[in-house]
């Protein structure tokens, strides 16, 4: 009997306790009219945090596995941005789960919102271009890249903007959102090895072997020019007043192809004075008709 009385009294010890704690966090702390927080709300709050840090971290791990060591550090400054607008989030939707009226703070800060998200429209673009390139390695440091007829050596990549220098010795300062919205051309992603060509035509009648000759010749004597694959000469077409070739060869370095087919065009224009082969220009045949008069 003393038993089942001290079993009974430790249940009600137990059931006052519950109680007791359940009281202590159901208490409500109001934050203005609106806006009612329990602690109990406040541990569910801190547990979501903390079960979105664990996940946040393992996803940065898979992420950045494969990332050089410059680029991690690179990525860690855009996803320490990024943790904090996710905990934003959990926050807002957490809050709503529990009951707390949210809508109240997003209806007094509803303009200020629209007003800085629109400001800063451009520039999270940046930043998710910047994280792509990052992560699928589109470009790199050292890579020769056309964008909108414009062409640069990449040196850096920053997670707003890309920083590349033209042949002419000028940067250029690239937005990230650029790649998003346009074709972008990487030269070398394949290889330095780029090929080249230059075009010339010649006058009709001109020995066509002999300048295929010529040509091959032009190229293979220059020294930036490799000798595999082999120089070849294209016929590419009758024109309305020459004869059209294009010379086609191979380049170390596409970067600063123009001084060398600067060079060949050089030699072709000597060798072609030296076997009389004339490169022509535009010419029209007018022919008129005089009409007679009739009496």
């Amino acid at each position: 009997m003393s038993q089942d009385l001290k079993d009974i009294e430790d249940s009600i010890t137990q059931s006052s306790l519950w109680e007791t704690i359940t009281k202590f966090l159901d208490q409500h702390i109001d934050f203005g009219s609106d806006i009612s927080i329990s602690l109990l709300d406040v541990l569910v709050v801190i547990t979501a945090i903390l079960v979105t840090t664990v996940v946040l971290r393992i996803i940065l791990k898979i992420i950045t596995r494969n990332l050089p060591a410059e680029n991690k550090g690179k990525f860690n400054v855009v996803y320490g941005y990024f943790r904090w607008l996710v905990y934003f989030v959990i926050l807002i939707l957490t809050l709503n789960s529990v009951g707390v009226k949210v809508t109240a703070v997003f209806a007094a800060s509803a303009a200020l919102l629209i007003g800085v998200g629109l400001a800063l429209q451009t520039l999270f673009k940046d930043i998710i271009s910047g994280v792509f390139i990052l992560v699928d390695q589109t470009l790199q440091v050292g890579d020769i890249i056309e964008l909108e007829g414009k062409v640069g050596r990449v040196e850096e990549i920053k997670l707003r903007t890309t920083r590349a220098v033209t042949i002419d010795n000028k940067v250029l300062i690239i937005p990230n959102h650029l790649y998003l919205d346009n074709t972008l051309y990487n030269w070398t992603q394949n290889g330095t090895l780029t090929r080249e060509s230059v075009k010339v035509g010649v006058a009709y009648g001109s020995d066509v072997q002999l300048v295929r000759k010529l040509l091959i010749q032009a190229a293979s004597t220059h020294e930036e020019v490799m000798s595999q694959p082999e120089p070849t000469v294209i016929f590419a077409d009758f024109g309305d007043s020459s004869l059209d070739f294009k010379l086609v060869f191979t380049l170390r370095d596409s970067f600063k192809a123009q001084h060398p087919k600067s060079d060949i065009r050089f030699e072709i224009d000597r060798l072609f004075r030296e076997n009389n082969i004339s490169i022509p220009f535009p010419q029209r045949d007018i022919h008129i008709i005089k009409s007679q008069e009739i009496d």
